[in-house]
């Protein structure tokens, strides 16, 4: 029943007239056309270049586009060329999707009236609710089990600002990236060393992103010197962060685990956790190692134009 109203949902709001107040304020888009418009009349050229950050971008509304061009052109060009540029940049039709329009600003209690409204109907119908009371009363039992994952995140965040701050995680890694490079090991070798290093930081860094922004200038420079792609050494990055990623309490919804894993096993901890876990890492590590080796030995791209030595 859900899926259908949401299904039913989608549909009408496709379909609604591009007048529809639900949608986004028609937008601009400057492209290099446009540009060459704007110089022939009377753009300089010096102030047309500063806005090729913005070509191809979709801008919804007058205002959004003043500002991106008061952002790159200065607020003196923006006021003195800003009609020239909305005169020959390209328009855009009304979007549902766009982040200015009053469908997605209100996204939020859509979803939450989404899942209420049926869940209201399902208590009163199976009989669970019968009157607002119980309703106030299950939204709050359903909020009291967030108290423990609140008092975890909140000194879990302190503890990640300090060890970055401290840049332990970039010293580990570097270190641990020289010793493989003065080994000098078979690639293979090499590859599983990387695999176990991203795991261990892991365990230290919980973002992903921010894994990557500081292993990939040490290990993608480290491999390429080795004769090894950039592409290897993402897939060994991935095996090591995704194996090791329910074992880390840094993981952001780790808390949210144990929160859940408490509904059915009161005592569950930190170390409750990772100890039910461990030997599932184990086993996906494995797993995987040995499917990236068996792909390398029989010459199975890792993507497309991805391939495993370089150059």
């Amino acid at each position: 029943m859900a899926a259908m109203v949401i299904g039913i949902a989608v549909l009408v709001a496709v379909s609604l007239p591009e007048t529809s107040p639900l949608r986004s304020p028609a937008g601009f888009r400057l492209t290099q056309e446009s540009v060459t418009k704007a110089k022939a009349a009377g753009v300089p050229d010096d102030v047309a270049a500063k806005a090729a950050p913005i070509l191809g971008q979709e801008l919804f509304g007058k205002t959004a586009f003043d500002n991106a061009l008061k952002a790159r052109l200065g607020e003196e060009n923006a006021k003195k060329y800003g009609e020239i540029f909305s005169q020959s940049a390209e328009p855009v039709a009304p979007q549902l999707t766009a982040s200015s329009a009053p469908l997605m600003l209100s996204i939020v209690p859509l979803i939450f009236l989404l899942f209420i409204i049926p869940g209201i109907v399902y208590g009163y119908v199976a009989g669970t609710v019968k009157d607002h009371r119980d309703i106030i009363a299950g939204m709050s039992k359903s909020m009291s089990t967030m108290g423990y994952y609140i008092v975890l995140a909140f000194f879990a965040a302190l503890f990640i600002a300090a060890f970055g701050q401290s840049n332990l995680g970039a010293l580990i890694a570097l270190k641990g990236a020289n010793a493989l490079q003065a080994l000098a090991l078979p690639p293979q070798i090499t590859i599983i060393g990387i695999i176990f290093l991203t795991a261990f930081v892991n365990l230290l860094i919980g973002s992903a992103s921010a894994k990557w922004a500081l292993l990939a200038p040490i290990f993608v420079p480290l491999l390429m010197q080795l004769g090894m792609s950039p592409e290897l050494a993402q897939a060994a990055y991935r095996i090591g962060d995704s194996t090791t990623n329910i074992i880390t309490p840094l993981m952001p919804y780790f808390p949210l685990v144990v929160v859940f894993a408490q509904r059915y096993v009161k005592g569950t901890g930190i170390g409750t956790l990772i100890s039910m876990m461990l030997p599932f890492t184990i086993a996906f590590m494995i797993t995987w190692i040995v499917f990236l080796l068996i792909y390398w030995a029989l010459g199975i791209p890792l993507g497309l134009q991805a391939p495993y030595t370089y150059p």
